[in-house]
């Protein structure tokens, strides 16, 4: 397999965990909150959007920055 696809499917595989594990962990933020105030049910705020999106856009730029870099060392 040529080197830059490899890199490309590690980036989304790395991606993929990333938004993963940062969505689980702001739901289980914000269902902890809700639970403290005595709701029923959680939202997130917007920092915690904020988040998810940035989290998000840095992932979008991992494929092909790994897929340059796969090239660059290993072709």
């Amino acid at each position: 397999m040529h080197p830059a696809v490899e890199g490309a499917l590690v980036g989304v595989g790395i991606g993929l965990f990333l938004v993963a594990g940062e969505y689980y962990f702001v739901v289980k933020n914000a269902k902890e909150r809700a639970k403290r105030q005595h709701e029923l049910r959680h939202e997130l705020d917007p920092t915690e959007r904020k988040r998810l999106a940035s989290i998000a856009s840095f992932s979008a730029f991992l494929p092909p920055a790994f897929a340059f870099f796969f090239w660059l060392i290993w072709a």
